[in-house]
């Protein structure tokens, strides 16, 4: 096993392939989802300079907290990049987990309605949050945070639920 499948998940072996499922878009996480794991990684580099200076029977306490800094911020940064939301010609579906890994699926037959959230950061920084509503009351899908683009996704998801057949078209309302 190399670095490769500990940093980035495998989405092609969820695929249905010899069903005709391609990828259409795979999302991952804006970089603003970043921002906590890198202040936790400047707090620790502000540790280690307080460790060179500090008085050396005391000095393993910054020295600790800093490895323990880095260690935190290395888990959440790892935790944000496995996170994938995938959009195929016939499902979304999030694959997330760093030792345990999670697969959430919905068909696109099944999406009721699917709300973008923009907060004033999020528009800033072009990021938006998409909130999944569907028929069922549990789904495995509901909150896709920190997507990049959000609005080109959200149309991306309408033109294949459409190209589906899966929504009354224009045509169908004329009557």
């Amino acid at each position: 096993m190399g670095l490769a499948s500990w940093t980035d998940p495998v989405i092609a072996k969820h695929l249905l392939r010899d069903e005709g499922e391609v990828i259409v878009d795979e999302v991952r996480h804006h970089w603003a989802a970043y921002t906590r794991p890198a202040l936790e990684a400047l707090l620790a580099i502000g540790l280690l300079v307080v460790t060179a200076v500090a008085p050396v029977d005391v000095a393993w306490i910054p020295f600790f907290l800093a490895c323990a800094a880095l260690l935190h911020a290395g888990w959440l940064t790892l935790r944000e990049h496995r996170d994938r939301f995938v959009i195929t010609n016939m499902r979304v579906f999030r694959v997330h987990g760093v030792i345990s890994q999670s697969l959430a699926t919905m068909p696109l037959s099944r999406i009721l309605d699917i709300t973008v959230r923009r907060p004033l950061h999020g528009r800033l920084l072009g990021f938006g949050h998409f909130v999944f509503e569907s028929a069922a009351r549990e789904q495995g899908i509901r909150d896709i945070r920190y997507v990049g683009r959000p609005y080109e996704r959200d149309l991306a998801i309408q033109r294949v639920v459409q190209r589906a057949g899966l929504r009354g078209g224009h045509d169908r309302l004329r009557g």
